[in-house]
């Protein structure tokens, strides 16, 4: 009797792991520039996020008839020019996991955590000085 060897040969092997290598070469490049998209997104809708809760707060002040301090979800909030200020904008956010505040004195500004160049990947948010402008908040994804 004449049994079958069963298995595969050496060569239908080398066959498969050459084209899972193929594959896996190509779609590689594709997963890793997904990390740099998500941050830069992240990002972007932290910048979205900040113009709102600017927005909010001075609506507040407003309707209050533009008090030194708001207060939003609990946190005082102080104005400057009816807008937050610097120093409390982080305040109006509920949540900025992800992202490090830093106040100093040419803005607010809120690095994405883990970017390749953390100064080019984050919000900068700037009070104005003239009475009743709108703060400059700049969104920068230049470097995720």
């Amino acid at each position: 009797m004449n049994k079958a060897a069963g298995g595969f040969t050496l060569i239908e092997l080398v066959v498969v792991i050459t084209i899972l290598g193929i594959l896996a070469a190509f779609a590689f490049p594709r997963f890793a520039s997904l990390e740099v998209e998500a941050r830069a997104a992240a990002v972007q809708g932290l910048g979205g996020s900040i113009r709102s809760a600017s927005a909010l707060a001075h609506a507040l002040s407003l309707a209050q008839g533009s008090p030194a301090t708001v207060t939003m979800e609990g946190q005082a909030i102080t104005m400057t020019n009816a807008y937050p200020n610097e120093a409390t904008i982080d305040n109006t956010l509920v949540d900025i996991t992800g992202f490090t505040y830093t106040d100093t004195a040419g803005g607010a500004t809120f690095t994405k955590d883990g970017a390749a160049t953390p100064a080019n990947c984050g919000v900068t948010y700037v009070e104005s000085a003239a009475a009743g402008a709108p703060p400059t908040i700049t969104v920068d994804t230049s470097v995720c």
